[in-house]
């Protein structure tokens, strides 16, 4: 979350996250073979995808990049480890995968247009900025920076605020739209969108995982939205690669480009002074897109207290929470009691009420644990286990008490004249498997409602002497 869990990730928690394939790596792949190697015709794509791959991914194409002809595989192999020759063979799959790979008859070599565009990528350069405009100077990064943190926990505070009474900055209809496709948040009751179980997982991601996930939602949208999918990857993929604190022309983008525009400023990744400004310039959010570096700032107090954690929980289930950061709040808010604020402190409690109210709002008991633990306070982590056992117990037990009674409608059936007729109506009622629940010495049980008509009907033949 910007100000949030990772605004700035260091080089171990980069190190993890890099051991996972990028989250975009298995929708490119499903792609078909057109459309990729029209997406490789543009150097700032493959540059980007190049970004993304694993090292071992990297380390293949920079191999083959500069030769002119394919190479043996066994020569390829010869370069290998056996003891991971695994990892040499997963690599071979997602290039293969991604249509960046050839292998044919025994031989390897990089897709041509991949190569061509890399090598491009690599040696010439692309994406001009605009000529200065001594009358209207570009917006400078510090104030890119602000605007992009400005719109991100916008839509972040919204997310953890809607539905609990407070009254939010609501963003776009467009963003609203993107948090109920991706399944962030639900207004299924007919009341304000209301964040999910998923939603509230979203929150415990870094801020970079974040934003691909909702312009993963964007793409599978595109094709709905009669958008050439194409050039919308291209267009991302042309924002990583651009210079942060420049301005470029709108008039080099694609008509589909262009209406991305306004998608793209509800979600903070570019600037405009106006809808209808010929120049745009990137923000961090978009140039750190396929990069490692941090996606938000991380100058200010609140980014680096969220870094370090803030969280000190005692055993007495007092929560205190050294923040004065609003989102921070608003998500402690979701399954906290708050008592009081202070300018650099927030004071709360975990009560039964408190977390049955976010488990209500389908927010489960090992999210909340797994909350408290990522953003523990320093002095809390000289502690093992980290957060006090009793309050983990206590938190699974409230849920475990939500889920100890389930309701479903349904009929008894009780009064049999004898023994042998409940048995009777019971073995039939259980070849349907409609017996929800029975009692053999009071002779009763409960069908479900999908099996009454059948049971009536069967007792009705009985007394009647139908078989």
């Amino acid at each position: 979350m910007p100000s949030n869990p990772s605004d700035s990730v260091d080089d171990k928690t980069l190190t993890i996250i890099s051991n996972k394939p990028h989250a975009l790596l298995p929708f490119l792949q499903s792609q078909s073979a057109t459309s990729l190697s029209r997406l490789y015709q543009s150097p700032s794509s493959c540059l980007s995808i190049f970004r993304l791959l694993d090292s071992v991914e990297r380390q293949l194409v920079m191999n083959l990049l500069w030769l002119e002809s394919a190479i043996s595989l066994n020569t390829m192999g010869a370069w290998v480890v056996p003891d991971k020759k695994k990892i040499y063979d997963d690599a071979l799959d997602i290039l293969s995968r991604l249509h960046i790979l050839h292998i044919h008859s025994g031989k390897l070599s990089l897709n041509t247009t991949f190569k061509t565009s890399l090598r491009h990528a690599i040696t010439g350069g692309f994406g001009v900025p605009a000529e200065k405009d001594e009358k209207r100077p570009p917006m400078d990064i510090e104030g890119l920076d602000g605007y992009a943190l400005e719109r991100w926990e916008t839509i972040l505070h919204f997310m953890v605020s809607s539905g609990t009474g407070q009254n939010p900055t609501r963003p776009s209809q467009g963003v609203l739209y993107l948090l109920q496709r991706s399944g962030l948040m639900s207004n299924q009751h007919g009341s304000l969108p209301q964040i999910t179980s998923a939603g509230f997982q979203f929150l415990l991601h870094h801020p970079h995982a974040q934003l691909w996930d909702l312009l993963l939602q964007y793409l599978h949208m595109a094709e709905e939205r009669q958008m050439d999918l194409v050039e919308v990857l291209t267009f991302f993929f042309m924002l990583s690669t651009m210079e942060l604190g420049r301005e470029y022309l709108t008039e080099n983008l694609s008509q589909t480009q262009k209406a991305m525009l306004d998608d793209l400023r509800d979600y903070g990744l570019i600037w405009q002074r106006k809808a209808s400004s010929r120049r745009f310039s990137p923000t961090r959010l978009a140039t750190t897109l396929t990069s490692s570096s941090p996606s938000l700032p991380t100058s200010t107090g609140t980014a680096s207290s969220s870094q370090q954690g803030f969280i000190v929980l005692e055993t007495n289930y007092r929560v205190y929470a050294y923040t004065d950061n609003p989102l921070q709040t608003a998500v402690l808010n979701l399954f906290v009691s708050l008592k009081y604020r202070f300018p650099n402190l927030v004071v709360g409690s975990i009560t039964r009420d408190s977390v049955r109210r976010a488990l209500n709002n389908g927010i489960s008991a090992e999210q909340i644990i797994s909350y408290l633990t990522a953003h523990a306070h320093p002095q809390m982590r000289k502690f093992n286990p980290l957060i006090p056992v009793t309050v983990q117990d206590q938190i699974r037990l409230w849920e475990l008490e939500k889920e100890r009674l389930r309701s479903q409608e349904g009929y008894l059936y009780t009064a049999f004249a004898s023994q042998a007729d409940y048995e009777f109506v019971l073995n039939y009622a259980k070849q349907l498997d409609v017996v929800l629940w029975e009692n053999n010495p009071k002779r009763c049980f409960f069908g479900s409602l999908e099996g009454h008509s059948n049971i009536r009907n069967f007792i009705e033949r009985r007394t009647s002497g139908v078989d």
